[in-house]
This record gives C-alpha cells, sequence and structure tokens, in this order.
C-alpha cells in the first residue's frame, strides 16, 4: 500500500470537509455579520452609530449627520478535531466512509462555531426576561415580550432577526397554535431555509426561529433563549491550514491536513479553523430564561 494519499484523494477530501461544513456544520453562523478568511489573528468589524435626517433653508447648508464609527475587534482562536484512520487511501475508502469522515471533523468544528456565537448571546447586558411555561399562551407572551424589548432597542429589522431556543422551549412553543399553524404563520413560516446554508428556520412574528441542543442552561431551571438582529453579533473566520488551505474557491475557514504515520500504519486526519464571535450591539441581542426541566403544558 503507499504511504501517502495522492493529491487528487487529498483535494477532495478538503473539498468534503468544506461542503459538509456549509451544509451541517454551523446552524448560526448564517444569522450573525460573517467576515471570512481573515488575514491574521484579530478580525475589526465597524459599529456604526443612529444618524437623525434635518431639515435645511433654501440653499442652506446640510447638517451632517456625524454618525460615530467604533472598531469591534474580535482574537481568532484555533480550533482542531484530528483522529487516526487506519490505512486510509484511496483505493480502499469509497465515497460514504469518505463523507463520514469529514461529516465527523466538519461538524465538531460546526459545534465549536455555535458555541463561540452563543456564548456571545449570552454576553448581552441587556435585563433578562422571564418566559413561563405553565401554559402555551404564558409561553406565547414570554417570548413576544422579548421581540418588543428587540423592537424598543430601535433592533426591529423583518428578515434580519433570529432567535434560538432550547429543543424543551421548543418543544413548548409547538404547542402554541400561533407558533404551529400555517394559519397564522403562512406557508413560509415552515421549514425555512432561505439564506442558511445549514439548519432549519421557522418564521413567526418576523423571527426566524431555530432549535439548538447547546443553549446555554440547556435542561436546567436556567435555560436561555435569544432572540438578536443579525447586525448585532459578528463572526470571522481566518484562512484554515491544510495540504491544500487556499485553493479551493470561496470561502476556507475550514482545512483538512493528512498525514502518513509509517509506525501506526495510519494517517492522521486533522480538520482545522481559526475563528472567534463578538458582540457588536449590545441592544441588538435580547436573553429570555425559563424553567427547562418543566413538563410542556398541555394547555
Amino acid at each position: 500500500m503507499a504511504t501517502s494519499i495522492t493529491n487528487s484523494f487529498i483535494t477532495q477530501y478538503e473539498r468534503d470537509v468544506h461542503d459538509v461544513f456549509q451544509r451541517e456544520g454551523s446552524v448560526l453562523k448564517p444569522t450573525v455579520r460573517f467576515k471570512s478568511d481573515v488575514v491574521g489573528s484579530v478580525a475589526t468589524f465597524q459599529k456604526i452609530g443612529t444618524g437623525v435626517a434635518t431639515t435645511k433653508a433654501r440653499h442652506g447648508t446640510i447638517t451632517p449627520m456625524n454618525q460615530t464609527h467604533t472598531a469591534i475587534s474580535t482574537t481568532l482562536a484555533d480550533f482542531y478535531a484530528g483522529d487516526w484512520v487506519d490505512k486510509l487511501d484511496e483505493a480502499k475508502v469509497n465515497i460514504d466512509e469518505r463523507m463520514a469522515i469529514a461529516r465527523g471533523g466538519a461538524r465538531a468544528l460546526g459545534r465549536k462555531c455555535d458555541d463561540q456565537i452563543l456564548t456571545t448571546l449570552d454576553s448581552t447586558a441587556q435585563t433578562a426576561i422571564t418566559i413561563a411555561v405553565t401554559s402555551s399562551a404564558a409561553a406565547r407572551n414570554g417570548l413576544l415580550n422579548m421581540i418588543e424589548a428587540l423592537i424598543s432597542n430601535d433592533a426591529y429589522e423583518p428578515g434580519s432577526m433570529y432567535g434560538v431556543m432550547s429543543p424543551k422551549l421548543w418543544a413548548i412553543a409547538s404547542t402554541i397554535n400561533e407558533f404551529a399553524s400555517s394559519d397564522y404563520v403562512g406557508s413560509d413560516g415552515q421549514v425555512y431555509n432561505n439564506g442558511a446554508p445549514v439548519g432549519t428556520f421557522k418564521r413567526w412574528a418576523q423571527v426566524l426561529w431555530t432549535v439548538h441542543s447547546g443553549n446555554p442552561g440547556v435542561g436546567t431551571a436556567t435555560s436561555k433563549v435569544f432572540v438578536w438582529n443579525k447586525s448585532a453579533v459578528g463572526y470571522a473566520s481566518g484562512k484554515a491550514p491544510g495540504n491544500l488551505a487556499g485553493t479551493m474557491s470561496g470561502e476556507t475557514s475550514v482545512g483538512a491536513d493528512i498525514t502518513w504515520h509509517g509506525d501506526r500504519a495510519a494517517h492522521f486526519v486533522n480538520h482545522a479553523m481559526s475563528g472567534n464571535s463578538v458582540m457588536i450591539d449590545d441592544g441588538g441581542v435580547i436573553e429570555g430564561t425559563l424553567d427547562d426541566t418543566a413538563a410542556i403544558p398541555t394547555s
């Protein structure tokens, strides 16, 4: 057996990792401002203040808005997801097995990306809203209170507002007629993929909702739920290292490095990602808390 993998196999494997990461890796990355292929270890997002329109006299000068510009920086962190694979070569590994290996690494990096975004959402200084889950109506009102708070912060922007629930809250929300029935949400309120290469979203009350098992406090009496404007949170990724990093078209935020170790008669397949999340506008993120141990209400 050859002790190295051909360049064609490495190319295809890295494409597999990239494709899986785009489709299945991160659920939350499409819900925030995203900057890819960052050079260096620091990425910067611009926060632009609110401007005010004014009148002017005929032939008079226009008063500048003088909007504030604030640079919000984040330092990229490196993550790796590697494992040993015995006798991995293009002759012995069919496409299903290769994709299974690629999927494992890409999903691990995707979960880390979501963890970083959830940590940023959880850092909001906005007053948390308590969501009672004693009844469907109480849960509905709590979620609507969160949306009301987002509107009050001038962060209301249909099409750019997202929400993430724990699995328990998603189940509770499914008992809310206005959330679950197409009589209220319309045909596009069902499984929703617009603009999101991975994950499924449901439109309700002008917010695109998804469910995530990694929400802070999931399964406890202090579980979290978040509603936010896409422009309020940023995620930056660097160009990942790999055998052929940078040779693929488009985003190269994940890479694969495959090396042969003769003493182990195995290849080490390593998946790498460099990235981090940052709060850009705290007023655009609203947090809710609920008892995730409560029973699903029957009415």
